[in-house]
């Protein structure tokens, strides 16, 4: 028991929690290229224009192996220094993978019928339910510093929650802002990428300040 709140053993630890994590996020990130095939026996007439349509299936792959990639980062920066886990952080934790194991079906709403309202509007609001999700696991790792090895420091915990939180605002605008405009909804998740340098860069001046 430490200074707050004691961890039963059956709870778990953040080294099972994070082996578990590896594995589904592995598993989401290949199930994304299953939709990224060419049908055998084509003429070159026909292989052209199967080319063309496998595009779209092929850019909603990369966007979402984008998309997962920093979902399973921002993951082990929150268990960077734990070294336990309790009830509430494990139910987070399973509830973060289910979503993301589920993030292949809105890619393929995506590469599919990437042009109708409710397909960017599911897609939009999975990344938002798997930011949401994932910013709620890092803030109750944050207050719980006696599962940790040590505490994480105040401003970039405070980085990294505001990191998060844009990701969840931006796709959550996006929900609505598909059904006025699909692709305007698509072109306001480019407004991550200047917030993201922005955080990121603080990111990495906070923490070799901590360091």
């Amino acid at each position: 028991m430490t200074g707050h709140q004691r961890v039963r053993d059956d709870e778990g630890s953040a080294v099972r929690l994070l082996a578990l994590s590896d594995g589904v996020f592995a598993i989401a990130m290949t199930l994304l290229a299953l939709d990224i095939t060419l049908p055998s026996g084509l003429d070159p007439a026909r292989f052209e224009q199967a080319l063309g349509d496998v595009m779209p299936n092929v850019w909603a792959y990369a966007l979402s192996f984008v998309v997962i990639a920093a979902f399973w980062r921002g993951h082990h920066q929150i268990f960077r220094y734990a070294r336990a886990v309790d009830g509430t952080v494990t139910k987070l934790g399973l509830l973060s993978l289910g979503l993301i194991a589920m993030m292949p079906f809105p890619t393929t709403l995506l590469a599919e019928y990437g042009d109708l309202s409710r397909s960017v509007a599911v897609y939009s609001g999975a990344v938002a339910a798997m930011g949401a999700t994932q910013l709620a696991l890092m803030v109750a790792m944050w207050k719980r510093p006696w599962l940790g090895s040590a505490a994480l420091p105040d401003p970039v915990a405070r980085n990294d929650v505001a990191d998060l939180a844009s990701t969840v605002l931006v796709f959550a605008v996006a929900v609505p802002l598909a059904f006025i405009s699909p692709t305007g909804a698509k072109l306001w998740w480019a407004v991550l990428i200047p917030v993201k340098f922005v955080t990121g860069r603080r990111g990495k001046r906070l923490r070799a300040a901590a360091a």
